[in-house]
């Protein structure tokens, strides 16, 4: 654990993707987060909320840039092809831009366009002092939100969530936690080697809704060797991403109504 929140965060945003990806494609671009929504790119949505919210220090963005969007970044990264690559990349380039404070760090996707500057205040402002925070969104405040919206949940004995698009954690600590993680990821489609990795226990738990959150950030601890803490929050904008055309109609709606961005 950490010795306590500070008021001031980084962050990574992850705006690469597959060459080949289909959806953006059809929107004759590169990469999804510069598909135009509501008037600009999509990734631009999430790059004024980070700013608007009054808590970000530097912004490191992984992938290519609009020209618009790289007045409100800091650093450009090459998209490394992977998520933990990119991440990893990300943190490394905001400790190696200058002499600049080590500040705990938000990791986020570039295809949450309806996340607000306020949305992210009160998800930092809640966040524990721990070394991996990982927001999750129950099913019902998603359900509210975006009629009709379709997400994937885990039933827990807490309920149903989704996860969010963002994690929050201490820099210092990626290296004792991000072999293992890859670990994780790499299994999370072939559940004979996933139940290595977590227990075959825990995993038929799961999977029948058995488990609490509690338990699972326990686990999960174990597993990365690291404090790990889910952080339910009220917005769910957290846990709605933008990767097909229906999502997209929904952001555009769910944009239109909002306030102008300058």
């Amino acid at each position: 654990m950490i010795s306590g929140p500070p008021s001031t965060w980084n962050a990574v945003v992850l705006g690469g993707g597959d060459p080949g990806d289909a959806f953006a494609a059809a929107h004759g671009v590169a990469v999804k987060p510069l598909i135009e929504l509501a008037g600009r790119p999509m990734g631009q949505w999430v790059l004024h909320a980070l700013r608007e919210s009054g808590r970000i220090g530097r912004v490191a963005y992984v992938g290519p840039l609009s020209p618009d969007m790289k007045a409100l970044i800091d650093v450009r990264v090459t998209d490394r092809g992977t998520l933990i690559a990119n991440l990893e990349a990300g943190v490394a380039a905001l400790r190696e831009s200058g002499n600049v404070p080590q500040l705990r760090v938000m990791v986020i996707t570039a295809d949450v366009p309806m996340l607000t500057g306020q949305m992210l205040r009160d998800v930092l402002d809640a966040a524990p002092a721990m070394s991996l925070v990982y927001p999750i969104v129950e099913k019902a405040v998603c359900e509210a939100a975006y009629p009709g919206v379709k997400r994937t949940y885990a039933k827990l004995k807490d309920g149903a969530f989704t996860g969010g698009n963002l994690f929050l954690l201490d820099p210092a600590l990626i290296g004792q936690f991000l072999p293992r993680l890859k670990a994780v990821l790499d299994a999370r489609k072939q559940p004979l080697k996933l139940a290595g990795i977590i227990g075959p226990g825990m995993l038929v738990r799961m999977l029948l809704g058995q488990l609490r959150i509690a338990e699972l950030e326990r686990r999960v601890s174990t597993i990365l060797g690291t404090p790990v803490q889910a952080l339910i929050t009220p917005h769910a904008a957290v846990g709605t991403d933008v990767d097909k055309e229906e999502d997209l109609v929904l952001a555009e709606v769910a944009l239109s109504k909002a306030a102008p961005v300058s």
